[in-house]
């Protein structure tokens, strides 16, 4: 009878430990689409230059590009596109960037893609938020745009950010899995290995290519005793669109970031031996897209991003690592 009982008691954990999974398999792409938002769409005849700053107008990240020749949607214009113009053609403060000034759209892409155009990653209304997860994740990129098989109208970008915040409206009437209760460190959560960050001196120029070369969306600024004392993340760049202010790229970070628009209220910090429930309520209450793991002297020892906790949410309990896959 005991034996019975201990039976049930691992098909109970069992069936808990999925039951993030289960919710994104039961819900659609579409639940997650707000009533009214703001979508942005560009024409790829558009000059990149308009286009950085119509992103700045609205205060979005990410557009969708549109070739009225294929009368379809191609791409993505994003931050790490403004990112990439300038690492490769800035020169000096003294020249300006002919690239950003003139060309369009298209043409950044034929330059900057070359031969490798891959058709534009989305995902159809009707698909499960699970599919939507898996596809971020697997396919590394943080914004996957909602596009309707039908009418071909783009309907809403989805991101880690979302989702997870589209989840924990439910997680307090659903069963907590016992993976909740435990530390990052017991569940090996983040990246402890080779961080990438910089320094308050370090130019701006300088982050640029750390941005394109490690493919990280943040870059912790850390003082020369390792305390973490702010954070440069890829949005903070399209500042420099704000300001007009990309022909001088030699300014330090701490300099450009005297101009952040919103509000920031410090760098969201964590450390290993706090639980995922604690660390799940944080960065969604916070809505930051990673924490900085410190340890007690608050010198950094690692990252935890929005994919490392989806991918612990919902991939691991179905046995999917779509992050080395």
């Amino acid at each position: 009878m005991l034996e019975k009982l201990d039976l049930e008691d691992e098909a109970v954990e069992q069936s808990e430990s999925d039951i993030y999974m289960r919710f994104m398999k039961l819900h659609k792409c579409y639940d997650i689409v707000p009533t009214s938002s703001k979508l942005v769409v560009f024409d790829t005849t558009l000059q990149v230059k308009k286009a950085f700053f119509a992103l700045v107008a609205n205060g979005v990240r990410a557009a969708p590009l549109w070739e009225t020749k294929k009368q379809s949607f191609v791409g993505m214009l994003t931050i790490t596109d403004f990112i990439n113009i300038l690492h490769r053609y800035y020169k000096s403060p003294m020249v300006q960037i002919y690239e950003l000034e003139e060309h369009k759209i298209e043409t950044w892409r034929e330059l900057y893609l070359q031969e490798t155009f891959k058709p534009l990653v989305n995902i159809s209304p009707d698909a499960s938020i699970f599919d939507a997860v898996y596809s971020l994740i697997k396919n590394k990129i943080h914004r996957l745009p909602v596009i309707d098989p039908v009418s071909g109208n783009a309907l809403y970008i989805l991101t880690h950010k979302r989702i997870l915040k589209f989840l924990q409206l439910f997680v307090c009437e659903m069963p907590k899995p016992a993976f909740m209760k435990q530390t990052l460190e017991e569940l090996s959560i983040g990246t402890y290995s080779n961080i990438a960050f910089i320094h308050p001196d370090t130019p701006i120029i300088k982050a640029l290519s750390i941005f394109v070369e490690r493919r990280v969306s943040a870059l912790p600024v850390v003082d020369e005793s390792g305390k973490v004392v702010d954070i440069y993340s890829k949005f903070d760049v399209i500042n420099l669109a704000a300001e007009k202010t990309y022909n001088n790229l030699d300014i330090s970070v701490t300099q450009a970031l005297m101009h952040r628009s919103q509000y920031f209220e410090g760098v969201m910090k964590c450390n290993r031996l706090e639980i995922l429930e604690t660390i799940v309520d944080r960065i969604v209450k916070a809505e930051v897209h990673r924490l900085v793991v410190v340890d007690e002297n608050g010198s950094i020892v690692g990252i935890v991003s929005l994919s490392d906790i989806l991918q612990a949410l919902v991939l691991n309990p179905a046995g999917i690592n779509a992050q080395h896959s």
